[in-house]
Order: structure tokens, then C-alpha cells, then sequence
């Protein structure tokens, strides 16, 4: 099925603003707004409104580029996988990659010891950092807790998060809260489509207070797919003398960020979810260098797990002169095996351009949202369409007739599984604390992808439209 207004043979001319994409597209402007504040260069969000539609359009109209894209992944052509903020798929190259070097592995009874600084090097430059401040990890998780468990807390410290954390950040900081006596201060986050960036930033700086040492936030949640501005909440973080730690999970292969830019201390992410890497990686960022990017003193990190530390000295003072990432990595026999396989993937998505990816992948996401909008109301998305630094590649919204059947869970479950089972499309549902709500809300989360097209997005709008007129 073509996508809904014929949009690819016109995109090119009709592009040059979101209005006249979407226009292109068979969305009604006039049920929908367009406003919102520009993304900031420092942000690495799209770079304007009329530069990133302009791309998009572009990007949607070069179909056979994107057919082929779709040709390196080995996905089950009866399912259609809209839940990469879960799992990825390796591309036949990282799974060839990871078959030889395991093979190789075994005919030469070969180990894993080492930092393995050559594959994390060489992925080094797409993340816009070098490689002595990047780890491979297990996961987000795995990063989030080398991150909070080896920093030095004291008791009373506090830590300024949000109500929408992921446990794999929320176990460690309630490890810190009764090892150390952790003070863990949650700012409650709104959802939907009616804030700014500024008005996150208001809601940490709130927050703070005397005895504030670090901000941990998630960018984007997983729950609402809300990208927590970065760059402006490591400026907060600056302005106060504080540690940044990130949870970004669903930054690597989605976001065409470089990580030193952004500033922050600490970022976790996942390998396996879009940078489509092995299970049980993930990609760790440690700021190793002072700048104008943050000019604050690197903070104290002491290893949780290694078998790479000679001295103190080893891992604090750090900097350009200290490899903080080998020390991090080295931790008895790893599987390289693995690790050439995540380098593989990331070396796909250099290859690709990962400016290219993420303009494609949040064009199909804010096409989803307006239709979202358009279709059930502006009040059913829990995703943020309007402010561009706020837009991830993750839509969440409410999909019932009856907007209050939202916590009924069993319901959601329901949603979900009958997509499947009667659509076969691959979607989630999440969790959602909202103000004022006594109840937990459970609207369904949509991830767009680079194996995906407008046309695939139409599909599932259609399919979910006629399921919730089903379930109504």
C-alpha cells in the first residue's frame, strides 16, 4: 500500500515546512498544531524546522535507499517489529561477524583478555568522542550501575531524578539510598504534548538544593518516549556544581549525538535496542576531558568490577593522560566475539550516517503523532510532538475510544496482544505515573525504525484504528 496521499512523488516539493510534509501526507493542519520552540545547535536535535523537513522529505522519497537498508536485516517478513525500544536486530553482517570471530575463537581456544581498545576506538568517532571515554558494557543497566555505585557518596548526598526512571536506574540509586544514606529527591514530569524544554528545566532546578550532588534523568524516558533536554540540563547541572548521569538508553543508533557536545558526566546506553548490537551490550560514556563543553573537574569514578587496577592513581585524577575506558573494560575474559559484532553494527550506522538515520526515523515518528492527534485528539499522545527537542523516535499514546479505559491494564495487555495476533504488528505497552492520577496509566508505545517506511507507519495506524473501534 502507497502511503496515504501518494506524499513520495510530491515530497521533494512539498517540504519545506513540517506543515506542508505533513500536508503531503494526507494529515489535516488544521486539527493539529506546528508551533513549538526550535531545537538549540548544542542539543544535536534537528538543526532547524525548515532544515530537518527539508531532509526529511528527501530521505522519505529515496525508497530505494531505504529498500535497502531493509535487505541487512534478517527480520520475519510476517511480523512487523515496531518495538525496538525493547530489542533490535543484528544486521546479517554483525551476525556473520559474531559466527566467524566465535568460530575463530574456538578453533584457536582463543581468550578475551584485554580492554579491547581497538574496536572501541575505531566506534569511537560516530559517538562524537574518543575512545578512552568509551566502554562497552553489558547494557543500560549494567552502565548505569558501574556509573552510580563506583562514584563517592556520602550520607545526606542527594540525587535530583524523575518519577519515569527505568529500574535499571532506579536499583542502584535505591542501592546508593540504604548502603550510604542517598537522599533520592523525584521531580513528577508531565506527559503529553503541552511543555518545553525550559519548562523541564525548571522542574529539576526546583529540585536542587544545598545538599543536591548529581541529576540523573532519563533522555528519552522509555515510558513516554519524552527527550529530557540534555544539553540544557547539563547547563543546569554546571550552574550548580553538580554531576550529570544520563540514562539514555535509546540514544545509541537513534540519535546522531555527539556525547561530548552534550557535556554530560556519565551517559548509559543500550547496544541491542536500535544501534541493533549483540544482547548484552551497551555503550557507556565517560567524559574524560575538560573543556567548554563542561569545564568542571572530572568527577571521582571508582570501578566496580575489574581486573585492571594497579593504583588510585590509576582512576583519579583522570583525563586525556589516564585511559578511564580500558580500566573500566578490562574485567577478566570478555567475549570479543561480541564486542566485533557491536563494533560491526556501529560501524553499519557510520556507513549509513547517522544524521540520516535519525532524521528518517523521527520524520516517521512525527508523521505517526500527528495522525495520532489527528485521529483520537492531541490529548491521547503522552509523547511530545511540537517542541523538536523534545521529540524522540518513541510515540506513546492512549489508543481507547473511552479515554478512561487508560488504566485499565488488562485492557492495554489486550491492545497489545491483538495487534499481534489479528494484525501481526509487533508493538508495547507501558507505565505511566501521571499528576493527578491515583491510578497508573497504560497507554501503548510505538518505536519507528530505519527498517521502517511511511508506508509501514500507515499500516499500523490503520490497524490500530480498527482495533480500537473493535475494543470500543
Amino acid at each position: 500500500m502507497q502511503a496515504e496521499s501518494s506524499f513520495v512523488a510530491n515530497l521533494a516539493e512539498m517540504s519545506k515546512s513540517r506543515r506542508s510534509f505533513l500536508r503531503a501526507l494526507g494529515i489535516s493542519t488544521a486539527a493539529v498544531g506546528f508551533g513549538g520552540a526550535l531545537p538549540t545547535a548544542a542539543s544535536a536535535a534537528p538543526q532547524t524546522s525548515s532544515g530537518f523537513w527539508n531532509n526529511a522529505a528527501a530521505l522519505a522519497n529515496d525508497k530505494v535507499f531505504w529498500a535497502q537498508v531493509q535487505k541487512l536485516f534478517t527480520l520475519d517478513k510476517s511480523l512487523l517489529f515496531m518495538n525496538i525500544g525493547t530489542a533490535g536486530s543484528m544486521p546479517m553482517e554483525s551476525l556473520d561477524m559474531l559466527d566467524d570471530a566465535s568460530r575463530t575463537a574456538a578453533e584457536l581456544s582463543g581468550n578475551g583478555y584485554g580492554a579491547h581498545g581497538d574496536i572501541r576506538t575505531a566506534a569511537a568517532a560516530g559517538f562524537g568522542c574518543e575512545g578512552d571515554e568509551l566502554v562497552i558494557s553489558g547494557n543500560t543497566s549494567d552502565g548505569c550501575c558501574r556509573v552510580l555505585l563506583g562514584l563517592e557518596w556520602s550520607p545526606g548526598d542527594e540525587i535530583v531524578t524523575t518519577n519515569h526512571e527505568h529500574p535499571g536506574g532506579d536499583v542502584p540509586m535505591a542501592i546508593l539510598r540504604d548502603r550510604y544514606g542517598v537522599i533520592i529527591r523525584r521531580v513528577e514530569v508531565p506527559v503529553g504534548n503541552d511543555q518545553t524544554a525550559e519548562d523541564y528545566v525548571a522542574l529539576f532546578a526546583g529540585a536542587i538544593t544545598a545538599k543536591t550532588r548529581a541529576l540523573f534523568w532519563s533522555s528519552p524516558t522509555y515510558k513516554t518516549g519524552t527527550m529530557l533536554p540534555i544539553r540544557e540540563l547539563v547547563d543546569l547541572a554546571i550552574s550548580r556544581g553538580l554531576m550529570s548521569i544520563v540514562d539514555g538508553a535509546h540514544l545509541p543508533g537513534m540519535m546522531a549525538y555527539n556525547y561530548r557536545n552534550l557535556g554530560m558526566d556519565f551517559m548509559a546506553g543500550a547496544g541491542h535496542k536500535w544501534q541493533c548490537a549483540p544482547l548484552g551490550t551497551g555503550v557507556l560514556y565517560v567524559r574524560n576531558r575538560v573543556g567548554s563543553f563542561n569545564p568542571q573537574p572530572l568527577p571521582r569514578l571508582w570501578p566496580t568490577n575489574s581486573s585492571n587496577y594497579a593504583n588510585p592513581a590509576n582512576i583519579y585524577p583522570r583525563g586525556p593522560g589516564v585511559n578511564i575506558a580500558d580500566r573500566l573494560q578490562s574485567c577478566g575474559s570478555m567475549n570479543r566475539p561480541v564486542y566485533l559484532a557491536w563494533g560491526k553494527s556501529c560501524a553499519i550506522w557510520d556507513q549509513i550516517g547517522r544524521q540520516k538515520i535519525q532524521d528518517y526515523i523521527l520524520s516517521m515518528s512525527l508523521y505517526l503523532k500527528d495522525r495520532i492527534a489527528n485521529e483520537w485528539g492531541e490529548a491521547a499522545l503522552y509523547s511530545p510532538k511540537d517542541d523538536m527537542r523534545l521529540v524522540s523516535a518513541l510515540t506513546s499514546f492512549n489508543p481507547f475510544r473511552n479515554p478512561a479505559d487508560i488504566t485499565n491494564q488488562p485492557k492495554s495487555s489486550q491492545f497489545v496482544a491483538r495487534m499481534r495476533d489479528e494484525y501481526g504488528i509487533v508493538i508495547r505497552n507501558v507505565n505511566v505515573p501521571v499528576i493527578g492520577s491515583l491510578s497508573q496509566h497504560w497507554p501503548v508505545r510505538i518505536s519507528t525504525h530505519l527498517w521502517h517506511d511511511f508506508d509501514d507507519v500507515d499500516r499500523l495506524f490503520h490497524a490500530m484504528k480498527d482495533l480500537s473501534n473493535k475494543m470500543a
